[in-house]
């Protein structure tokens, strides 16, 4: 039988990502003894079922606060630090809009994009593909970072000072850049090397 997956989060506000009781039940009881559940390393669960249960699911979880993301070749939604510093001064509705304006956009390669409230940077923003650092009421961008492999590396900065308008907008273009000129699987870190800041920076 035909399967699929599906990426589930809770979410996230201040104390991070969190899943309730209700919500991890609900799962557990919706997708069957059948389902695989992963854990994945950007704060989402992939989910594989029967595909021609997935509307219904879809249905159930929803219900009760879930958040639905394709699995594969995407931009993950946004993974963010845990607000210490609340949720005015560490950005929360900030955060919140720019997972709106980043998540599920069909990718080269998959693309984990991160933000911290502030320099302590709890998220690891600089171990992302693009990280978004608060500092202040401005926001600094950082590209090309690598957790994984004997070469991981830290992000490099891109641009700092933005707005909180400049800075979603500035990350939505560099999302479409990598979507018009980035290979297939190609990674994001690889696709900087291959074109450099200086040039990436025209376009911004």
């Amino acid at each position: 039988m035909a399967t699929m997956k599906f990426a589930v989060t809770p979410g996230f506000g201040v104390g991070g990502t969190v899943f309730s009781p209700e919500q991890l039940s609900t799962l557990g009881a919706v997708v069957g003894d059948n389902a695989r559940i992963e854990l994945t390393t950007f704060k989402q669960l992939y989910v594989e079922i029967e595909e021609a249960h997935y509307h219904e699911i879809v249905q159930r979880l929803s219900a009760v606060g879930l958040e639905i993301h394709p699995a594969g070749f995407y931009t993950k939604s946004l993974i963010t630090c845990n607000f210490c510093r609340g949720e005015a001064e560490a950005g929360l509705k900030t955060a919140k809009l720019l997972d709106a304006a980043i998540s599920a956009k069909a990718v080269p390669s998959p693309l984990k994009i991160g933000y911290a409230g502030c320099a302590l940077g709890t998220s690891e923003p600089l171990l992302k593909d693009i990280g978004v650092v608060k500092i202040l009421e401005k926001f600094d961008i950082y590209i090309g970072g690598e957790s994984k492999g004997l070469k991981a590396s830290t992000a490099q900065l891109f641009v700092s000072g933005l707005s909180e308008e400049d800075m979603i907008s500035v990350v939505q273009r560099l999302i479409k850049y990598f979507q018009e000129h980035g290979k297939k699987k190609e990674k994001y870190s690889k696709f900087i090397e291959r074109y450099s800041l200086d040039v990436l920076r025209k376009f911004y």
